[in-house]
């Protein structure tokens, strides 16, 4: 994202949060979610960015509605707060290869579209749009390849886990291996809430 968007993107985000503009009750965003097909994968240790050998990353084409008259990044995170899924954040994905060995991440695509590749140098490349969401168990590799201009993504992560950012040293891969195991398998769908795809997928 070009820095001037970084900047206003996030003080809207301020915004919204102190005055409720933007934002969506919860009953609301209920009617923004359409039941779609979890798509998952599982990508092997490559021995630099380990994955995760338990748990499927998981893709939903398209679950929310994105209003035009709604900041959409507000309502990916309200839908993931609501859902359990927090310390939300407005960017792009990074342009280098990268993972968290404590935490699992959800991505949701609020603006424009990219080409990401999951799951390290061997893993998949995925053509995100607008309104599309990933879930990404600790340890999964990710980099944005390519972007459109106005690239909005919002972050968020589960709870119980531990914010870190691994880019595939030799250190970081050994202590990832042994934290990765440790990481609290979320009791909600970052989309579905409790009773989502993501509650038998990850148990």
């Amino acid at each position: 994202m070009e820095p001037l968007m970084f900047i206003l993107e996030n003080l809207k985000r301020g915004f919204e949060q102190v005055t409720g503009v933007g934002r969506r009750s919860p009953i609301s965003l209920r009617s923004l979610v359409r039941q779609r097909k979890a798509h998952t994968a599982m990508f092997q240790d490559d021995g630099d960015i380990p994955n995760n050998q338990s748990l499927p990353f998981v893709r939903y084409h398209s679950p929310v509605r994105l209003l035009a008259e709604q900041d959409p990044a507000a309502t990916l995170e309200r839908l993931f707060e609501s859902n359990g899924w927090r310390h939300s954040w407005r960017n792009g994905i990074y342009d280098y290869m990268h993972y968290h060995s404590a935490t699992h991440e959800v991505l949701g695509i609020a603006r424009g579209h990219a080409r990401v590749q999951f799951g390290g140098r061997n893993g998949k490349i995925a053509e995100l749009r607008a309104g599309d969401v990933a879930i990404l168990p600790a340890g999964t590799g990710h980099h944005c390849i390519s972007a459109s201009p106005d690239l909005l993504v919002v972050g968020a992560y589960a709870a119980g886990g531990r914010y870190d950012e691994c880019s595939g040293s030799p250190e970081q891969h050994e202590r990832a291996l042994a934290s990765i195991p440790d990481v609290p398998v979320p009791a909600t769908d970052p989309v579905y809430g409790a009773h989502g795809p993501l509650r038998d997928l990850w148990h």
